[in-house]
């Protein structure tokens, strides 16, 4: 199966919050998990899927996936993870390895902030009684490390850059964009940073340090956007932590990484059926299982997804796709008729693309001379024609015609 990657997801949080559990359970790739600090030095890299239904069903067709799965009518489209070592108070200063561990996140598109919702776990990632610790002080303390990281980058060269820019009239935006290419951080970023800071760009010399530091929180929200995922929810001090969670200004999954990684380990030796986010699972094989692992199966299906209708697993990697980076799903084809490509496979490919993509920036993303001889597309749903700057939608199937194709 090819690889379909678009945005790169990090799993970021403190030491021992289940960060490395929610790693090995989205993706299945090993990944050392223990009870106390820095467990993960190394950063793990794996694949996991966003889940979206499958539009052959809808076109009643049988399909032939080759860079994506079809399970039961349900798409599951490979991206990229990056398990990130767990952070400390004052890791952008390099405490506990800390700049390692953040330069790890540069490539990042979005964030999963993995919490310990029970509060189980103090500010260094140590274990406490459950309720001793609060974790919206972990959210608080995620957002300062990440701007205070940035802000270490681009200081020492903010001065040069503020002057060149009053000095020689050049474009703030511009400079900043080539400062921090290396972060992903891109224009469009920055642009909304500055207005969201209320800041004048014509004039960066006037900034204060305070103004500085506002704009460089403002460029972490745009570039970096996070969510909060409320891990070991199955713990009862979990409950009124996820509440308060709710109230910050993120979205908030409530999760139990532990159960989903134990039900993909069973559903991966056939024992279970169940899919990446569903809302329950039927044992399989009966026989094989111990009493004791009929029971724990058991009480995760009450306890777990009888109560919150998933693991939250799932939940959290298709709200970083589809919400936070505003991802669409698009199929391309070759024949709108039999909705195939030239090898005869029925909707082979699905691909990820962030919303407002045209038809003609589509077929670059597929390959770089279908995009320099595009003529124009065909949407397989109506057999219209479409021109360049057509915006797709989420599910369209659609046929590039190239001069190439013609030819």
């Amino acid at each position: 199966m090819q690889k379909s990657y678009s945005r790169l997801l990090g799993v970021v949080g403190k030491p021992n919050t289940g960060k490395s559990t929610f790693f090995s359970a989205a993706t299945l790739a090993p990944a050392e998990i223990a009870n106390y600090p820095f467990t993960t030095i190394k950063p793990n890299r794996g694949v996991g899927y966003v889940r979206t239904p499958c539009v052959h069903e809808e076109f009643q067709v049988r399909d032939n996936p080759s860079n994506s799965l079809c399970l039961d009518g349900v798409r599951l489209i490979p991206v990229e993870l990056i398990d990130c070592a767990g952070l400390v108070p004052d890791a952008w200063q390099g405490r506990g390895l800390g700049n390692q561990f953040l330069d790890e996140i540069r490539r990042a598109d979005a964030l999963i902030h993995v919490v310990d919702a029970s509060g189980g776990t103090d500010c260094e990632g140590r274990l406490c009684k459950p309720g001793e610790h609060d974790p919206l002080e972990d959210v608080r303390f995620l957002e300062r490390e990440i701007t205070m990281w940035m802000a270490s980058i681009l200081k020492k060269d903010w001065p040069k850059l503020a002057r060149t820019a009053e000095a020689e009239s050049k474009d703030l935006y511009t400079m900043l964009e080539e400062r921090l290419s290396g972060l992903a951080i891109k224009r469009s970023h920055i642009l909304d940073a500055t207005k969201k800071a209320g800041l004048n760009a014509d004039k960066p010399t006037a900034w204060s340090d305070e103004d500085f530091l506002r704009f460089v929180d403002a460029v972490r929200q745009t570039s970096k956007p996070m969510l909060i995922v409320a891990n070991k929810i199955d713990l009862p001090t979990a409950e009124a932590n996820l509440e308060r969670l709710k109230k910050l200004d993120y979205t908030v999954i409530a999760c139990c990484a532990e159960a989903e990684l134990a039900l993909r380990r069973a559903a991966e030796k056939q024992l279970i059926d169940y899919k990446p986010g569903d809302c329950n699972f039927k044992i399989a094989q009966p026989e094989k299982l111990s009493p004791n692992q009929t029971k724990a199966l058991e009480i995760i299906r009450e306890k777990i997804l009888l109560k919150n209708g998933s693991t939250g697993v799932q939940d959290a990697i298709n709200t970083a796709y589809f919400k936070l980076l505003s991802m669409i799903t698009v199929y391309p084809v070759e024949d709108v008729e039999r909705l195939a490509d030239h090898n005869g496979r029925v909707l082979p490919d699905a691909y990820l693309v962030p919303y407002g993509t045209t038809a003609h920036q589509f077929a670059y993303l597929i390959h770089t001379e279908l995009g320099e001889s595009f003529i124009y597309a065909v949407d397989a749903r109506g057999r219209k024609r479409i021109g360049e700057d057509a915006v797709l939608k989420d599910r369209d199937v659609i046929s590039i015609v190239s001069a190439k194709k013609r030819a």
